[in-house]
């Protein structure tokens, strides 16, 4: 962009003389009409020397340009932190998306795939102390497996094992199993919200800074803000 000193005056401002040049250049090829930095400070210059002594530029009309003129190059410096600061949060995003695939999650859930050569192990909330309390297992198919009794707990997060087995003491085979903890106080029972293990087999990264989502063996996906605790 070029300045013609002799075309300013200190009745024209530095954006009434933009708009000309904008006017001007918009029917040209190749015309550049985006007033930079330089050319706003070249024309901000070319203004003050040529305005006219008995009728100078006034402070308050000066003040604002320099403001617009602040604001704009603070929006442009803010658009660009913002991009840097995305870029390294998926980045950030995929490497710990990549260390997670394999592992061994905890998580709010009633299923999980459990390996029935080994003992199953997971966890319950109680929210308050009270005399007994159970967790019923169920098959894929909601057939009552076995019921693991807890008795006497206090209030807070309580552990239970599962050996594998049936009720007949038949090793249960491999699979999807349900696990319902419940606790009976004054004469009702109410469920107990559990929290098991689960494989992760691949994750999903957010799209435009959205959650991380972990895609569970045999259950689905869950957000990460809802990991428990992520294992080996």
């Amino acid at each position: 962009m070029s300045i013609d000193n002799s075309s300013i005056n200190g009745s024209s401002s530095v954006l009434d003389q933009y708009a000309i040049n904008k006017d001007s250049s918009s029917g040209s090829a190749g015309g550049n009409s985006k007033l930079g930095k330089d050319e706003f400070l070249k024309l901000l210059v070319a203004q003050m020397n040529n305005q006219d002594p008995m009728s100078p530029q006034q402070n308050g009309e000066f003040i604002a340009q320099l403001a617009q003129f602040s604001t704009v190059e603070g929006i442009q410096s803010l658009n660009s932190s913002m991009d840097s600061m995305l870029s390294n949060y998926q980045s950030s995003q995929a490497l710990q998306a990549s260390s997670l695939v394999g592992r061994k999650v905890i998580v709010p859930t009633d299923k999980s795939m459990v390996d029935t050569s080994e003992t199953f192990k997971g966890t319950y909330t109680m929210p308050i102390s009270t005399a007994n309390s159970w967790v019923n297992v169920y098959d894929d198919k909601g057939a009552l497996v076995n019921r693991v009794e807890m008795g006497q707990q206090a209030a807070g997060n309580v552990s239970f094992m599962w050996d594998g087995k049936d009720s007949s003491g038949n090793l249960a085979p491999p699979g999807r199993y349900k696990f319902e903890a419940q606790t009976n106080y004054e004469g009702k029972t109410y469920a107990l919200t559990t929290f098991l293990p689960a494989n992760v087999d691949s994750v999903t990264l957010g799209q435009n800074g959205g959650e991380l989502t972990l895609n569970l063996a045999g259950l689905g996906s869950i957000g990460l803000s809802k990991v428990q605790i992520i294992g080996q």
